[in-house]
């Protein structure tokens, strides 16, 4: 497949560079499978989740891992730190002009890059001197989209309510929509919520430079999915119970630790899984989701999901109706039973 048909023109107006005051006010598209579709409100999304079915979130934490650094020169380099969580090592995507085994400087602290691949380096630092410099001289990573650089209210509103679990460079964007509030009410209602880990890594938003959508590969992420987690899911499939996958980081977890009769295990490990049209599920159904760039992995799987051309028919619907597009923006419901 040629990645040109999973582009799309989109008005610069309608990138979000800020989330609404109220997170569940965010506008929400219910696609369906017939590619019928509604406009409604997020906190609508209460309506159609009935009790006993499942909302599977991801509960990473963003961390400050945008890092200013010096060259010895004193030119400036911008470094985007991540940890691999598996093999407890550290690396960088780095944005200037760097060699194998240059040095760069944060705040004093020298650091030694030994590269990986083009813009990408191992950081030569222990685990404890990536978590202070991340703590002391790091911002939040906004998507460089937004053109502009995190202020204070990012620390808090680039972070879904169910944070907790530290490691991703990009929030689980699907998630920012629920509310503490939202989430109370659809537990009342006897909805159960549980919670996969996968820390969002550069292979989540970093551009596809292939031509074609199948060269493509994507980099390793952590992620944990419980015991707990993988028994209400199997448990749900059993009797028939709805599951609504919050998120492309979510559907790639459990995507990745189910077998080809559709069972989920308790897992703890990386993915490397890319799902783009042609492939086949084995779990996932219903999603919640964001609209996503342009030729992006996030709307290849959706486009996966739920077919080309209802998405970019569904995308076209947002634009018609002033929907906000990506991290901050609106969302998205597919319903395929």
């Amino acid at each position: 497949m040629d990645l040109k048909e999973f582009y799309y023109q989109l008005p610069e107006g309608l990138i979000a560079t800020k989330p609404l005051e109220k997170r569940d006010l965010s506008k929400l598209l219910i696609l369906k499978k017939d590619g019928s579709i509604e406009h409604r409100y997020f906190y609508h999304i209460y309506d159609f989740i009935n009790k006993g079915e499942l909302i599977i979130l991801n509960n990473t934490k963003v961390v400050k891992s945008k890092i200013s650094a010096r060259k010895k020169t004193g030119g400036k380099i911008e470094l985007l730190l991540f940890r691999d969580f598996t093999d407890n090592k550290i690396f960088c995507i780095a944005r200037g002009s760097l060699k194998d085994r240059d040095r760069v400087y944060v705040n004093g602290i020298e650091i030694e890059l030994n590269r990986v691949s083009e813009g990408m380096f191992e950081v030569n630092i222990t685990a404890d001197t990536y978590e202070y410099i991340i703590n002391y001289f790091g911002t939040v990573p906004l998507p460089s989209y937004l053109k502009r650089e995190a202020d204070r209210d990012d620390e808090k509103t680039y972070q879904t309510v169910i944070a907790e679990k530290e490691g991703a460079v990009a929030a689980p964007t699907a998630a920012l929509h629920f509310t503490k509030d939202l989430l109370n009410r659809l537990a009342v209602k006897g909805v159960i919520i549980k919670y996969v880990t996968l820390h969002v890594g550069p292979g989540t938003f970093l551009p596809v430079k292939t031509e074609t959508v199948e060269a493509h590969r994507m980099m390793a992420e952590y992620f944990e999915i419980s015991e707990d987690t993988a028994n209400a899911i199997n448990e749900a499939e059993r009797d028939g119970r709805r599951i609504f996958y919050c998120g492309t980081t979510v559907v790639r977890a459990v995507e990745t630790a189910s077998n080809d009769n559709g069972y989920v295990s308790s897992m703890v490990g990386k993915t490397e899984l890319y799902i783009y049209p042609g492939y086949k599920f084995k779990k996932v159904r219903n999603m919640i989701t964001n609209f996503h760039l342009p030729g992006s992995t996030p709307l290849l799987l959706v486009s996966a999901l739920a077919g080309k051309d209802n998405i970019l028919k569904a995308y076209e619907a947002a634009q018609s109706n002033n929907y906000r597009f990506f991290s901050y923006g609106d969302a998205m419901l597919i319903l395929n039973d």
